[in-house]
């Protein structure tokens, strides 16, 4: 069995208390395997890992870098422009595209999965 399918289904072991809801996690982790979508996942995995490793401080930051601007975008909306707005009756909000919120997401989830899945497999290997 592949070692993040291991790591997966002691995961769902460690952190789903309800039987009927571990079996379906377990089935459906089963089912991207068996899809080929974990090659996928794991391929997306290696990549955001070998980034991270490399030597060239572009390279490996470019990712939690543009994390950092949406982040910023975010919190300017958010939290800033609503008091600047309340306090002074001026704001400076940025708009977010609907694409901007969809790679933020998929950026914050690959990059969560990504280091789940590298902290699940040093820890299979022992390392």
């Amino acid at each position: 069995m592949i070692p993040l399918i291991e790591a997966g289904l002691r995961i769902i072991d460690k952190i789903i208390p309800d039987p009927t809801a571990k079996a379906e996690a377990k089935r459906k982790l089963l089912e991207i395997q068996q899809t080929g979508e974990l090659k996928e996942v794991e391929a997306a995995m290696n990549v955001i890992v070998a980034e991270a490793k490399s030597e060239h401080a572009l390279t490996s930051q470019w990712r939690p870098i543009t994390m950092l601007v949406f982040t910023a975008i975010v919190a300017n909306n958010y939290i800033l422009a609503p008091y600047l707005q309340a306090m002074f009756d001026w704001s400076v909000s940025l708009e977010m595209p609907e694409q901007l919120w969809n790679l933020l997401s998929i950026g914050i989830g690959g990059y969560i999965f990504g280091r789940s899945g590298e902290k699940a497999v040093k820890h299979w290997k022992g390392t």
